[in-house]
């Protein structure tokens, strides 16, 4: 998959392309139902399927703060790839593109930037100045121009709409096994193991340390986990998601302690599959409380996960 995050590096798509348009946070069920008709869009036309999205994200430009997402972006960018599309076409939002009009849009990014030939978009889907343009209007401009536009009907299951709001309020309450229900895949933040304070090996726990952006929905708390990347089969652990307070830590980062392990990793890429919610994030008066509360999330960690496996 190409990553295109300037509209005049879009000439890839002089041909033509099939497309949909949105924030795609998670991935999830609902997600899939639009990707795989844009497959079948892609197949009719023999065209290259294309992903519109934004960055940052329009609420978060017009509330000026970062909206919880379920995925950072190099994991939403590694689903796409995954799931087949050709590019993933990443505009960046801006006030020219928070003023332009709807019908500006589908005429500049569309129709003569993009050169979309089928356009699949959801069912609620609204762009433009304003939120004015809607389904009617792609379809309206789509058949003077040549453009034929899907509408893709809500994919629900017994308790709704499938949607990612739904799933950003059970990773807020630590509801994993939840979210990855209607995520269609196990709940998983990847990265790059990375050089820490190295605490945690001077009190017998030592860590893969992953930064994670900081508005990562998931509730901040200790988890038991599996690791893939370091071995053929994957690796069991406990996990802390959050910022250290312990420690006066900062920045948010994904510390993962694996059981029986010790080799030195640095620089490897690894996926931590969220298993279990433990218990949240707490500031200890002193290390060795902290100490004997990770042994503790140790102990309960395996006891979970040997009925897991």
């Amino acid at each position: 998959m190409k990553l295109i995050r300037d509209i005049k590096e879009i000439a890839a798509l002089k041909d033509g392309c099939v497309a949909t348009i949105g924030n795609f946070d998670g991935l999830h069920l609902g997600h899939q139902h639009i990707l795989q008709q844009l497959e079948r869009q892609s197949q009719q036309y023999t065209l290259p399927k294309v992903v519109i999205s934004f960055e940052p994200l329009p609420t978060e430009y017009f509330s000026d703060h970062q909206s919880p997402r379920i995925y950072p972006f190099r994991d939403k960018c590694r689903y796409l790839e995954e799931m087949g599309v050709d590019y993933f076409l990443c505009l960046r939002f801006n006030q020219a593109l928070s003023k332009m009009p709807a019908e500006a849009f589908v005429s500049n990014i569309l129709l003569n930037a993009a050169n979309v030939r089928a356009l699949v978009v959801g069912d609620d889907f609204c762009f433009g100045k304003d939120r004015k343009g809607n389904f009617e209007l792609l379809e309206s401009m789509g058949k003077l121009h040549n453009m034929q536009v899907s509408n893709s009907l809500t994919h629900a299951d017994t308790d709704g709409r499938v949607s990612s709001t739904r799933i950003r309020k059970q990773l807020m309450s630590g509801d994993t096994a939840a979210a990855a229900e209607l995520l269609g895949r196990k709940y998983c933040l990847s990265g790059r193991i990375r050089h820490g304070a190295k605490l945690g090996r001077t009190i017998g726990f030592p860590t893969l340390n992953l930064r994670i952006q900081d508005n990562i929905a998931t509730v901040n708390g200790v988890y038991a986990v599996k690791v893939k990347g370091l071995s053929d089969t994957p690796l069991l652990g406990v996990a802390n998601l959050g910022n250290r307070p312990t420690v006066d830590g900062i920045e948010t980062r994904l510390e993962t302690h694996l059981f029986d392990f010790d080799q030195s990793v640095y620089g490897r890429h690894i996926e931590v599959e969220l298993i279990k919610f433990l218990r949240p994030e707490k500031k200890f008066d002193s290390f060795d409380m902290l100490k004997e509360q990770i042994a503790k999330d140790a102990t309960q960690a395996k006891t979970l996960l040997q009925a897991y496996v």
